[in-house]
């Protein structure tokens, strides 16, 4: 269930809550010298679904919040200073789950008891769609990407891939996999938490920020635009 929680965050709520904070504008005097009501706060929890997921990143449950933070860090300790095999972990874990259920499943036979609650183990056709439609959506995003660079010579967006992997194989070359990892869920778990506490004081600070990216994307934008490209001619062939 909380899988499917995470897939429930609307692109819709994320579009709204930056729309929300790009006409962010910081409070000015009016002209009677009274300074003006203060902005309209964003809803993070509304931005992050309204569920699960976003009591969990908020802190509003802290029960999930920390089970969450100690198992990330068990895993990380246990994968990264402990030495150990993702291979072998796993296997060790379900040999030992295997023998409960095993052992709990004999005991009960012979004592009368009740046998273990384990659910149907089965895969719906419906979860079976619903992740094959999310994997044909991003396989298409990422084709149409190819698509522009290749054959519509798109130079911005061979600009903004070629920078993007490119930060990525720096980061790769400082950190593995697991680490990084490991730093997005502690990221996750503190960066929703603080901006919805001190937001008031961090929104004037993103707000010059974004001007100054956007400021920049458009002298990009404009030299883009002055580079002679070869346009593409269709040949026809008689």
């Amino acid at each position: 269930m909380h899988v499917q929680r995470l897939s429930q965050i609307s692109t819709h709520s994320l579009s709204h809550f930056l729309c929300d904070l790009s006409v962010w504008k910081e409070p000015q005097s009016s002209a009677m010298g009274e300074p003006d009501p203060p902005p309209r706060r964003v809803s993070v929890h509304q931005a992050l679904g309204g569920g699960f997921v976003a009591d969990l990143l908020l802190w509003r449950r802290w029960g999930g919040g920390v089970i969450v933070l100690a198992s990330a860090t068990s895993l990380w300790f246990l994968f990264e200073r402990a030495g150990y095999n993702l291979l072998s972990f796993a296997s060790n874990v379900l040999l030992l789950l295997v023998v409960i259920l095993f052992l709990w499943a004999k005991s009960a036979s012979l004592l009368n008891r009740p046998l273990p609650p384990l659910p149907d183990l089965e895969i719906c056709e419906e979860s079976v769609g619903k992740f094959a439609e999310l994997m044909r959506e991003a396989a298409n995003y990422v084709l149409s990407f190819a698509h522009d660079i290749t054959i519509g010579r798109n130079l911005k967006v061979f600009l903004e891939v070629a920078c993007g992997l490119w930060v990525l194989s720096c980061i790769g070359s400082l950190v593995n996999f697991l680490t990084l990892a490991y730093i997005g869920v502690l990221l996750a778990l503190s960066v929703p938490y603080i901006y919805e506490r001190y937001q008031d004081h961090i929104n004037p600070k993103l707000c010059v920020a974004n001007r100054v990216i956007q400021t920049q994307c458009r002298n990009i934008d404009n030299v883009l635009k002055k580079m002679p490209l070869p346009s593409n001619k269709e040949k026809k062939i008689q």
